[in-house]
């Protein structure tokens, strides 16, 4: 039965159905074509049980999180930072790309978040600045991806769960290889700029404006270390450090720097439930195969 699965499960992929309900058909009509049907009534027990996780409640909170510092503008004040230290050597732009993906990653912890934040505003400017769009997008794509591996990592809390492991000791040991992987990326992009002859986005920035750039990062920039300190020290569990997460961007984007009005957050809230669904959808149907 098991043999079957991963062909139909491709074939239903290859005629155009979504990831979720291929992944809830297949095993579904294995079931009728074998003559149980009435096992389909664990296929949905074996749906909820997948999700019926303590550890899992910090992937919505953590993409909650996400969402209201990049419509709070802080993806901006990241970028900006990032600019104000980097932007004057040569391919400062993608070294600005990559730095700020980092950034980005110790707040949402998520690839598809860092791409949609940073690429949206880095793809154009880059395109502007003299760089092929191609190569924008492609430094964009790659930096993402370092975004599940510098804690929060959505990922790292689902392979936790999955494999009981402790979360606090799967963050700790991503901090040093997610930093290793922006370095290497910004010492290729170093060794092309002499190559291709990369553009230079800006004029040295004084340490005034550096100052200042700091200044209107250092919110967002305090997130990682509450949210590291706060687990690693044993102050809160990874879970409720989520939710800390979450209070901390809800504050300093309402409250504090007042780049979202309280009429914002309904959107906000569905499009981070959104964006978690599509998470939680396929961690509860992979127990199902």
């Amino acid at each position: 039965m098991l043999a079957l699965f991963l062909p139909l499960f491709l074939v239903l992929l290859l005629v155009g159905m979504p990831v979720f309900f291929a992944m809830l058909m297949a095993p579904g009509l294995m079931l009728y074509a074998t003559g149980m049907e009435r096992d389909v009534s664990l296929l949905f027990r074996n749906i909820y049980n997948g999700i019926d996780s303590f550890p899992l409640m910090a992937i919505p909170f953590f993409m909650l999180a996400g969402e209201l510092m990049n419509r709070g503008g802080i993806t901006m004040n990241l970028i900006q930072f990032s600019q104000s230290f980097i932007g004057h050597v040569r391919g400062g732009l993608a070294h600005v790309n990559i730095m700020s993906s980092m950034l980005f990653a110790g707040l949402s912890g998520s690839a598809v978040a860092d791409t949609s934040a940073i690429g949206s505003m880095m793809i154009p400017a880059m395109e502007k600045n003299g760089y092929s769009r191609k190569f924008a997008a492609a430094i964009t794509a790659a930096s993402s991806v370092i975004g599940p591996i510098i804690p929060p990592s959505g990922i790292m809390i689902i392979y936790a769960y999955t494999m009981e492991v402790s979360v606090a000791a799967l963050f700790a040991a991503g901090i040093v290889p997610g930093i290793l992987i922006g370095v290497g990326l910004m010492a290729m992009v170093a060794l092309m700029a002499k190559k291709y002859d990369f553009p230079v986005a800006d004029p040295k920035s004084t340490w005034t404006e550096r100052g200042q750039a700091t200044k209107n990062a250092i919110f967002p920039l305090f997130a990682p270390v509450i949210i590291l300190g706060g687990i690693i020290g044993g102050i809160f569990t990874p879970t409720e450090a989520s939710a800390v997460a979450t209070a901390y961007a809800l504050i300093i984007s309402v409250w504090v720097m007042k780049t979202v009005k309280l009429r914002d957050l309904p959107h906000i809230f569905i499009k981070g439930a959104q964006a978690s669904a599509v998470v939680l959808l396929l961690v509860e149907l992979s127990n199902c195969v």
